[in-house]
């Protein structure tokens, strides 16, 4: 993830939005909270958050589920760095494609984008090309033996 996150111009978030499993990732070690913060330190500004599993049994597509994670996800995300107001949060279900390429209709109360519509949004940043090429390397192995010195 790592190595990834330093080279992306925007990180997809997706929460587990059935219950339990949100509440793991966003506790103090959760993975929700791990990878947004990760996210902003190894410097990606764009963000989207996706609350994934909203067809679960647990949730039903329910709005108000929707909107505490968002609040909550909003407010740990606001003590990172990021600005909350600039971040789109979507309700999606992976399972059912609620939300991904079309719009659900299951959750009609919804009016943001689709997943696509949101990363059509997504503006590349200005790259430095007056500048010198640089190419990131992630290790460098020394290997002894035949042929090399």
């Amino acid at each position: 993830m790592i190595t990834g996150t330093t080279q992306a111009d925007v990180a997809l978030l997706v929460v587990d939005s059935s219950n339990g499993a949100f509440e793991a990732g966003i506790s103090k070690d959760g993975q929700t909270r791990e990878h947004a913060l990760l996210a902003f330190t190894l410097g990606v500004k764009q963000l989207i958050v996706a609350c994934n599993k909203m067809d679960d049994e647990s949730v039903n597509y329910d709005q108000r589920r929707f909107e505490d994670i968002k609040n909550e996800v909003s407010n740990y995300l606001k003590k990172v760095g990021y600005k909350p107001a600039k971040i789109i949060f979507i309700p999606i279900s992976g399972w059912e494609g609620d939300n991904i390429k079309e719009r659900s209709t299951n959750m009609t109360w919804y009016s943001g984008p689709t997943l696509f519509e949101a990363l059509d949004t997504i503006s590349a940043p200005k790259r430095p090309t007056e500048k010198a090429l640089r190419i990131p390397i992630q290790d460098v192995y020394r290997i002894g033996g035949i042929g090399t010195s």
